[in-house]
């Protein structure tokens, strides 16, 4: 039985007329008396009592014009709760964030920032590596993006400010971490030797950490013998593999609070290897959005 038939017959029934009903449902009068028949074959009775003028219902009939108003009431309501829904879906801002970034502080900062409701994630930014959050953006994949961010980034320069705008929400550091051994020591620890160089579970070259941890460690002059086994773009796969002891690696911070707590995790090496990083969030200078300018003007100090 479809829904149409179930107005159809209310149709009828406020009219008591064929062909003016057919005309409030625009079809023509043996269209709708054809569907009519195949309504009342559907519930094996006679609906409409066509012997009366005007016509009548039968008792059936006003039994099932109950069943027909609860029922089109329903789809109706429902209908403008989904439309309701798929407008503020849309009114939401699109934003992009690292797997990172979106498991350990996307949420909690957009609730801080009283912005959660505005956003939308894009979980296909998931799958994005550095510079191509810059991408998303100038595509309009996204309208938004919060990532890690860093003066060593080797295409750092690409974010300039007659095309994008930016904030630092937040501040990050990379901590290194190793497993523990039996005397609650790093079984990993920094700087290692040229004997026995320390296994690196490293992120990939391309994204936002690891030119980081590269630029620091040169910029302060700190010689480390790494041996580098494993490259990750995301920070919960170093984050894995280092907790099951295969080697050290560097995480932020908010990854390490919980584990560094239970004794899970431990430091590699002390504060002189802790890498700074900003969280910004960017977006392009020419907003798309009146929605985005003002959730861009609530964020801004």
């Amino acid at each position: 039985m479809e829904i149409r038939w179930m107005e159809d017959f209310l149709a009828l029934a406020r009219t008591r007329h064929f062909s003016r009903a057919a005309e409030q449902q625009h079809v023509t009068q043996p269209t709708f008396s054809r569907r009519i028949k195949l309504l009342e074959e559907s519930m094996g009775t006679t609906l409409i009592n066509r012997q009366t003028l005007p016509l009548s219902l039968t008792p059936a009939g006003e039994l099932f014009q109950e069943l027909c108003e609860r029922t089109t009431r329903d789809v109706r309501d429902t209908r403008d709760r989904i439309t309701a829904l798929e407008a503020e879906a849309s009114a939401r801002i699109s934003v992009g964030s690292t797997q990172g970034l979106f498991s350990h502080f996307y949420q909690g900062w957009a609730t801080e920032a009283g912005i959660a409701e505005q956003l939308q994630l894009n979980l296909n930014a998931t799958n994005w590596v550095g510079e191509q959050f810059l991408d998303a953006l100038e595509s309009g994949e996204c309208e938004l993006v919060l990532c890690y961010w860093h003066s060593d980034l080797p295409w750092g320069q690409r974010l300039d400010e007659e095309r994008f705008q930016w904030l630092a929400v937040a501040k990050e550091t990379l901590v290194p971490v190793s497993i523990a051994d039996d005397n609650g020591k790093a079984r990993f620890p920094l700087p290692g030797s040229a004997e026995q160089p320390m296994p690196l579970i490293a992120y990939h070259n391309r994204g936002f950490l690891q030119s980081a941890i590269e630029g620091h460690l040169a910029r302060n002059k700190l010689s480390a013998n790494l041996l580098p086994l494993n490259e990750n773009t995301q920070s919960s796969g170093i984050k894995a593999l280092v907790k099951q002891g295969f080697g050290m690696g560097w995480l932020p911070s908010r990854m390490t609070e919980k584990s560094e707590q239970f004794g899970r995790l431990v430091r590699a090496g002390d504060e002189c290897w802790d890498v700074p990083l900003d969280i910004r969030l960017i977006r392009l200078r020419d907003a798309r959005s009146e929605g985005l300018l003002n959730l861009w003007n609530q964020l801004e100090p």
